[in-house]
């Protein structure tokens, strides 16, 4: 069994960019930043910032051309891509996230607390435990056989 997905929360780096293939297919370019803070050996806190390249297709894609700003925080769900490219006659790699599925953040939120929303909305859709086994006594008499 193969998987090939990425979840993704962060904010956008840049405005997003719209083009159209040449069959008229909206592609928009996004470019994701996700932050991790850490404790590095001497106990100081610091951070690490990943920037992440994201395609999105046809209309999802005209609406976060038009929707999405600079700073906004979103959730991705896509796949990891690798194309190659030649320029100046060298060979050139790039490794993208098509996105599959986009959900805008709230604007002016934190990503942590739309992360937490989108952990807590996790948690509710869990199934419930079932209730403790309460042990009942009965007499030998109550069997039917």
């Amino acid at each position: 069994m193969n998987v090939n997905k990425v979840i993704l929360i962060g904010r956008l780096g840049q405005e997003p960019e719209l083009k159209y293939t040449p069959s008229k297919v909206a592609v928009t370019t996004l470019s994701l930043a996700t932050t991790e803070t850490f404790k590095n050996k001497a106990g100081a806190q610091e951070e690490r910032t990943e920037w992440h390249r994201i395609s999105v297709f046809g209309r999802q894609a005209e609406n976060c051309c038009k929707y999405l700003h600079k700073g906004r925080g979103i959730y991705v769900e896509g796949r990891l891509q690798t194309r190659s490219y030649d320029k100046d006659g060298q060979k050139h790699y790039v490794t993208e996230i098509i996105a599959q599925n986009v959900q805008f953040l709230f604007g002016a939120a934190p990503v942590d607390d739309a992360l937490g929303k989108i952990q807590d909305d996790l948690a509710a859709r869990k199934p419930q435990r079932r209730p403790e086994y309460q042990e009942q006594s009965f007499s030998t008499d109550d069997i039917p056989f």
